[in-house]
């Protein structure tokens, strides 16, 4: 699967000999986790006849992957129009973030405690291209570079527990993050909010890291609800648009149906008025 995330679904064949229904719910979930659903207003279907002949199986596996990730609340089945990939609202996103932030910011207090001095130097090198503020790569290196960054602080935490926890969460997470990074600035302020985060680890400053932590993630959070309610008053200002073009076109209809209405009335008096003349004669 390509990394680049892209609207459309990005899937390969998958070889005869391997097992069917696991490879299939794990390819049709990376290819949906790969979809960028956030960035287009359309929305994304999935067809069941389409996914079957692209991979190359029967559509029993495929059905049954489907329901798996309905389950996880990725996608919904639509009687008589498919398979709908699913947004979260905003509510939702937000939500999600915050309990991300909780989780994150004990796998940072913990990772203080537990990381080997190793791990904690792989933090930096993740960002040294990033340091200065100065971002020399494209945006989805970045993007993932900052979903690695956070997937290693919950490794780095050696709770398996917590690490399970978080596990599905951020698929979810790791699809609103492509949005929310590019917002104006973002990318500077995450750079300076995950320097922070890094040296309060180095420092093994647990106080400082769990906060700096959950500041980062809240902040993500302020970041998306900004996008979402900018998205929405575009909505607001669209809808408006065809609000006024639906009365204008109304008016006009109605002028029109004034119009027909006078002539129809004229044909009516103009045939009463020979009626009357015939029934004279």
């Amino acid at each position: 699967l390509d990394d680049a995330p892209s609207h459309d679904l990005v899937i390969k064949r998958i070889a005869p000999e391997v097992s069917f229904k696991t490879k299939v719910y794990g390819i049709l979930k990376q290819a949906v986790i790969g979809m960028d659903i956030y960035g287009s207003s359309t929305q994304s279907w999935l067809d069941e006849r389409q996914l079957s002949e692209k991979l190359g199986v029967s559509r029993t596996p495929v059905r049954e992957a489907i329901a798996m990730l309905e389950q996880e609340g990725f996608v919904r089945s639509v009687p008589r129009k498919g398979i709908m990939v699913l947004k979260k609202t905003k509510r939702e996103v937000i939500g999600m973030i915050e309990a991300w932030a909780a989780l994150e910011s004990m796998a940072a207090r913990l990772a203080t405690q537990k990381a080997s001095d190793e791990e904690i130097a792989g933090l930096r090198r993740l960002f040294a291209t990033f340091e200065g503020g100065a971002v020399e790569a494209k945006l989805d290196e970045y993007s993932e570079a900052n979903i690695e960054f956070h997937q290693t602080i919950i490794r780095m935490s050696g709770n398996s527990v917590l690490i399970s926890l978080a596990e599905n969460l951020f698929t979810h997470m790791r699809m609103i993050r492509r949005k929310t990074i590019i917002e104006k600035d973002r990318i500077e302020r995450s750079i300076r909010d995950h320097m922070n985060i890094i040296e309060a680890i180095e420092a093994r400053d647990t106080a400082r890291a769990e906060l700096a932590e959950a500041k980062e993630a809240l902040e993500e959070a302020n970041s998306h609800g900004r996008h979402i309610a900018a998205k929405l008053s575009n909505r607001i200002l669209d809808q408006e648009t065809e609000i006024a073009g639906l009365k204008g076109l109304k008016e006009t209809n109605w002028r029109c149906a004034l119009s027909f209405k006078d002539e129809r009335d004229a044909l009516q008096l103009d045939l009463a008025s020979v009626t009357a003349e015939r029934d004279a004669l």
